[in-house]
């Protein structure tokens, strides 16, 4: 059992998943200014941005339930995303693709031949004309 437990840390996907969650971790203060700017521009159009008495209803005069707390919370899910999305995701995926085109132009380049090589071509190309 401790074999198998040390095999999966030193597999790296435990490690990776931690560097996954500390720089998720880093990146929420962003996540949360950027849907805290929507939010405030959906607040200025619309009124509160807040879906919660939305479909609010009572059994027996219970406490209200509110469905609309779900509507609020795929908002706010949304929100998130596209922050997400166009924040870090769209700009990342640009510099990849500006990376793999240079590294593509790189690549393409025919190398220019070595002295050696340039040597022995002209030695062919002598012995070529001499016969």
């Amino acid at each position: 059992m401790i074999q198998g437990f040390k095999e999966f840390i030193s597999k790296g996907n435990a490690l990776d998943l931690a560097v996954a969650v500390i720089i998720g971790a880093a990146f929420t203060p962003i996540v949360t200014a950027i849907t805290d700017v929507i939010m405030d521009i959906i607040g200025a159009v619309i009124g509160q941005p807040n879906f919660d008495s939305v479909l609010q209803f009572t059994i027996n005069g219970s406490d209200p339930i509110r469905p609309g707390t779900i509507i609020t919370a795929v908002v706010n899910f949304l929100l998130v995303a596209i922050a997400v999305y166009f924040a870090i995701v769209a700009p990342m995926n640009k510099i990849k693709a500006a990376t793999a085109k240079k590294e593509e132009a790189v690549e393409e380049a025919p190398a220019a031949p070595s002295t050696e090589e340039q040597l022995l071509t002209e030695i062919r190309d002598l012995l070529a004309n001499k016969n």
